[in-house]
């Protein structure tokens, strides 16, 4: 279940970056000591080959699949070759139609992105089909339900909706289904435009990630909260958004040693800076502001920075040393973040307010 989230929280990351490849350092850091992917990182060109004159004889060797569709994904991070591409592909249609169960089978690894060409457009038809039948073979197994799921619900999202729904019919408790579901309503709500609209989605939303989160252990509510207590923000709900942001640093110190701990810290901070804000209590919020930026990082805000909606409301009411106390402390994990940090310290002197970009998206 941690790599579930782990995966997710890096998935969503890159979609809101605009790309879909990620940074093995975000990524890979709790997968990393699963055998399979030990594995996959030691191949070479001249393995990998090895490995596909080995198929020629041996087409049922899931092993060799697995570790070639990892060796291709992140090969082709460096080189983008097309063929790299296209064989990984191949290797995706044969895990699918014969071991949908496969913890790559249902990995970002083994995804395929149709907006890329048309040649991706085409393979990622022919998998979602592969996923479809599998579906219909195994409709009463909700991880395979899941899997399709999460395979097309970026790119169908009615589709995906469908197999999570049916999913959560089956394991009326499953966190991975309510998340991607989840998920999948707010990305509809947020192109939504009738407000009666965007609040029944809000609410389809938070219900069936309420009900998993009542079901789940300690770890997995470490991982959902602070998702949940934003999506309650966003919809409205401030007494249930503080609720769930403050249980979340409640949990956190129980934590240290999670990929997830400095997540934790910035983001319950975070949306108990904005709850403050909203309610007139500049100080609390630049309380929690400061809190938010004593975070350690994490593999995902070593790479891609801080969240800066609570910086940017506040500069709106005028309190830019908070804000510029706030990016010296962010300056302490986000090492990749080039020169934005500067350029943004910079235009708020100047008195102005920078353009935050991506670090507005939660």
């Amino acid at each position: 279940m941690a790599k579930f989230f782990a995966v997710s929280g890096v998935m969503i990351l890159f979609i809101v970056c605009g790309a879909f490849t990620r940074d093995l350092r975000a990524a890979t850091q709790e997968q990393a000591a699963t055998p399979a992917r030990v594995h996959a990182q030691k191949l070479t060109p001249e393995t990998a080959a090895a490995l596909e004159e080995t198929l020629k004889t041996k087409p049922d060797n899931q092993a060799a699949h697995e570790k070639l569709i990892q060796y291709y994904f992140e090969a082709q991070l460096n080189s983008q070759d097309p063929a790299l591409e296209e064989r990984r592909q191949q290797h995706v249609f044969w895990l699918i139609e014969h071991h949908p169960e496969s913890d790559i089978a249902m990995s970002p690894e083994a995804g395929i992105m149709p907006m890329l060409s048309s040649e991706n457009r085409e393979a990622y038809e022919h998998a979602k089909q592969l996923w479809l039948d599998q579906a219909s073979k195994h409709a009463d197994d909700p991880q395979i339900l899941i899997a399709a799921g999460e395979f097309v619900f970026l790119y169908d999202s009615k589709l995906g909706q469908e197999l999570l729904e049916k999913a959560l019919l089956l394991d009326p408790g499953n966190a991975q289904a309510s998340t991607l579901l989840g998920m999948s309503y707010m990305k509809e709500r947020d192109a939504a435009k009738s407000p009666d609209d965007k609040t029944a989605l809000a609410e389809k939303a938070l219900s069936v990630r309420e009900r998993a989160l009542n079901s789940s252990n300690a770890e997995t509510r470490f991982y959902e909260l602070a998702d949940l207590a934003n999506n309650e923000f966003e919809a409205g709900y401030i007494a249930k958004a503080a609720q769930y942001a403050s249980e979340l640093l409640r949990l956190a110190p129980e934590y240290t040693h999670d990929w997830n701990y400095g997540n934790a810290i910035l983001k319950g901070h975070i949306i108990l800076g904005r709850i403050a804000l909203r309610s007139g209590d500049v100080a609390g919020a630049k309380e929690h502001l400061l809190a938010a930026g004593k975070t350690p990082g994490s593999p995902q805000l070593d790479s891609f920075g801080p969240n800066m909606t609570l910086a940017k409301e506040l500069l709106e009411k005028g309190e830019r040393d908070a804000v510029l106390t706030y990016l010296d402390e962010c300056a302490q994990f986000w090492k990749m973040a080039g020169t934005k940090l500067q350029d943004w310290s910079a235009t708020i002197k100047s008195g102005g307010t920078p353009d935050f970009g991506v670090n507005l998206a939660y």
